[in-house]
């Protein structure tokens, strides 16, 4: 019912609706703000540094999601309301109304500010983790020469405008005038990169995330960051020296690009090892989320210890987990949830805080502002423009690239609080920073929305599309990780080269569990471990022999899969203690799969009974048992036009690719009534037929496999499927919903389907 609300209210994007809404946000700030001043003024300043800080803190949070929502509600990014609110808390108008309700909130002396710059350092590492995270390098080797050129040259021209503007800046903007090169290297930096969140936030609310030049955006402003951040990480360097020589360069430069180099070698085997390991091994709560935030310290401490910067390493921590095989949706939202609700407000405003705007009531500085502003703009579009004419771009499309690129938001502002509280830069430079940056990125979304309508689909682009949207709703696409119970049967090998095709289809971590009959045995351990070995091998083998089902044509590449064989796991016990741990499907192959009775067996149910998530169940026909997966043609998925009969599909297709087979689905209607209730009823069931075998055709096509249909009609479906069974499939695929009870059982037709037909069957059960 929340979610269903939250639609309803949230549907209504009419200029009145936003108005009103918007009102009413502000209507609850201005409630906000003079309760909590009026009780700030009451709090006793001895002693009560906690409870002011717990206040500041909230304030921060409140304000900052009321205007961050108002912000969105009208189109601009979040961040852009935070940054504000902490603005209107500052001396810009707090400070001007109650300045010493301002003073109390947030004193710049004591224990009160040493927590406050605690949490603030805090979250420019967590702000650099997410950013990490929503790094997607494979998108960047995707789209290749144009994202480099775009971002070389976006960060080239308006780095050498900053630098030069650095170089000729007035002495009394200089916190240090000795190092005014470093300071140049951080206007210079500030002024060149783009934010990646807004970026991709825009073109993402514009439908352009799919787009060729939507991709070249976000891979540039991706690039943008990683290069600013490298540049970041030599500068603090030689600010940190005190000195600027040869020496310190070197050390700053090499230092660097070794952590670079190490991190992305040995250091991602290693994140992706602790992760996998600590989800596996651990029972409490959110293990997971602990392991990525020891991982972030640690590389974080790692770049201090070298002479760099602790933000570099937070920043590639980031994308080393993001780019982890195992990091489920569900662990990427709690920590995202934790970072975007907690850490977001509260640093954002404490830059707002930070930037005082009283000081452009002078003259000079507001023109100084107005020139920075200027500079900004000018040499990222023409950046920008002249890197998309490079890679190859049209006029319209590099007109397109230099409005993205233009958003400076949530970066800028995390590189002028470094710069800060390094010395780099004073208060007045970094409050005219967070004007540009806030400047800038308002801007931005109105002049991308205008380029990007001016830019046609292609055809090429178009088919891309489409696959990438079906394989957004699709199944097999969207797992994350197998899980394979097996023995040494007929079944127990079709299930392995199953769970290989699959696993390889998408380079999806797998772990193998054999079972033994008799643990009574001396050698039963021995024998065990070798067969899950053996398992292991063999699904790595299948997953190399099948080509990755990408979206891009191009990039489709031999399977490579993770395969964890575990060797003391033995029983049904075993196996749903393993199920714990965190699988999208489970895959059965074992001896025993039907009772005598022609159900399935005790120990499927107990295999299957500690597994909520999708199953598939593997029964092979004796003597074709042997020949998968080279023998086996022709397919036969019989379908109904519900979810299991989809998921189904999809298992069979991803088979049949594999395997070049053909797929023959079944369409089973079934008329209950006489005359016209009769007609109309086979014409709806004629409707949506159609519908489902159209999405059926669709997938087959995405698939790149041969697939005809055919229709039964005013016969029982178990029926339809033995008839059409016995015409020389050697499988059948069928889909089906489990039912609840202590025996495995997946309805009439798949009983059915499992007692009487002797073709090798699959049971893909949701």
């Amino acid at each position: 019912m929340g979610v269903a609300n939250r639609e309803t209210f949230g549907a209504d994007r009419s200029p009145m609706a936003l108005r009103r809404r918007t009102s009413h946000l502000i209507f609850i700030l201005l409630l906000v703000l003079p309760g909590t001043a009026l009780a700030a003024e009451r709090t006793p300043s001895p002693g009560g540094s906690e409870a002011i800080f717990l206040a500041e803190l909230a304030l921060l949070l409140v304000v900052g999601r009321l205007l961050g929502e108002a912000a969105s509600r009208i189109g601009q990014p979040p961040v852009i309301g935070q940054l504000l609110g902490g603005i209107l808390l500052g001396p810009s108008l707090l400070g001007a109304i109650f300045p010493s309700t301002q003073h109390l909130l947030f004193s710049t002396s004591g224990a009160q500010k040493s927590m406050v710059d605690a949490v603030a350092q805090l979250g420019i590492l967590m702000l650099l983790l997410i950013t990490g995270m929503e790094t997607d390098l494979q998108l960047v080797r995707r789209v290749g020469r144009a994202a480099i050129t775009v971002a070389a040259a976006g960060v080239a021209l308006p780095f050498i405008c900053g630098f030069a503007l650095g170089e000729f800046i007035p002495a009394a903007f200089l916190p240090r005038p000795d190092a005014r090169l470093v300071t140049a290297i951080f206007l210079g930096t500030a002024l060149s990169i783009s934010s990646v969140k807004i970026v991709a936030m825009v073109v993402r609310e514009m439908n352009f995330m799919r787009r060729d030049l939507g991709q070249i955006i976000v891979a540039s402003a991706i690039l943008e960051d990683t290069m600013g951040w490298v540049i970041i990480a030599v500068a603090l360097g030689l600010a940190s020296t005190g000195t600027v020589d040869l020496w310190s360069v070197g050390r700053a430069v090499i230092g660097t690009a070794l952590f670079m180099f190490l991190s992305f070698t040995i250091g991602r085997r290693i994140v992706f090892t602790v992760i996998r390991w600590t989800n596996d091994n651990f029972a409490s709560d959110f293990p997971v989320i602990t392991a990525i935030l020891v991982i972030m310290i640690a590389m974080a401490l790692t770049t201090e210890l070298i002479g760099v910067t602790t933000v570099l390493g937070a920043f590639v921590a980031g994308i080393l987990i993001g780019e982890s095989p195992i990091l489920t949706r569900h662990i990427d939202e709690q920590l995202r949830g934790l970072i975007v609700a907690l850490f977001m407000p509260i640093f954002f405003g404490l830059a707002g805080l930070s930037a005082d705007l009283t000081i452009l009531k002078n003259p000079s500085l507001a023109l100084l502002a107005i020139g920075l502003i200027a500079i900004a703009s000018f040499g990222k579009f023409l950046g920008a423009f002249v890197g998309g004419k490079l890679g190859g771009l049209t006029r319209a499309e590099s007109l397109a690239l230099g409005c993205a690129m233009n958003a400076r938001g949530s970066t800028e502002v995390i590189v002028a609080t470094i710069g800060l509280s390094a010395g780099v830069i004073n208060q007045t430079l970094f409050t005219l920073i967070v004007t540009m940056a806030v400047t800038t990125t308002m801007a931005m979304p109105s002049m991308l929305r205008w380029a990007l309508k001016r830019l046609p689909l292609r055809s090429k682009e178009r088919l891309r599309i489409e696959r990438e949207q079906l394989d957004e709703k699709s199944f097999v696409t969207n797992l994350e990780r197998l899980l394979l119970v097996a023995d040494e049967s007929a079944n127990g090998k079709f299930a392995t080269q199953l769970a290989g095709i699959i696993a390889g289809s998408g380079s999806k971590p797998t772990t193998v569990l054999n079972l033994s009959k008799d643990m009574r045995k001396p050698a039963a351990a021995q024998v065990v471990k070798a067969r899950s070995e053996r398992s292991k091998r063999e699904i790595e083998a299948a997953a190399r022999a099948t080509t990755t089902l990408e979206a891009h044509p191009e990039e489709e590449k031999r399977g490579n899969v993770d395969v964890i064989a575990r060797s003391d796991s033995h029983d049904a016990e075993a196996v749903a203690f393993e199920a714990r741990r965190g699988y999208d499907l489970l895959i059965v192959g074992i001896e025993k799969i039907r009772d005598r009775r022609g159900g399935f067996s005790e120990e499927v149910s107990l295999v299957t009974k500690g597994f909520e998530g999708p199953v598939v169940i593997v029964d092979t026909a004796g003597e074709r048992a042997g020949r998968w997966p080279t023998a086996h043609s022709k397919i036969l998925i019989p379908v109904n036009g519900t979810e299991a009969s989809r998921r189904a599909v999809e298992v069979g297709l991803t088979l049949a690719r594999a395997n070049h087979a053909q797929v023959t689905t079944l369409y089973v209607t079934r008329a209950g009534a006489n005359g016209v209730a009769r007609r109309q009823r086979r014409s709806a069931s004629r409707r949506n037929e159609l519908a489902f075998l159209k999405d059926i055709g669709a997938l087959a096509d995405r698939y790149e496999v041969k697939a005809r249909s055919t229709t039964r009609a005013d016969v029982a479906p178990d029926e339809a499927i033995l008839r059409e069974s016995e015409r020389g499939y050697d499988l059948v695929v069928l889909g089906a919903n489990r039912r609840t009870g202590d025996t495995l059982f997946f309805g009439d037709t798949a009983a059915a389907v499992l007692d009487r037909s002797q073709t090798s069957k699959l049971f893909v059960a949701s």
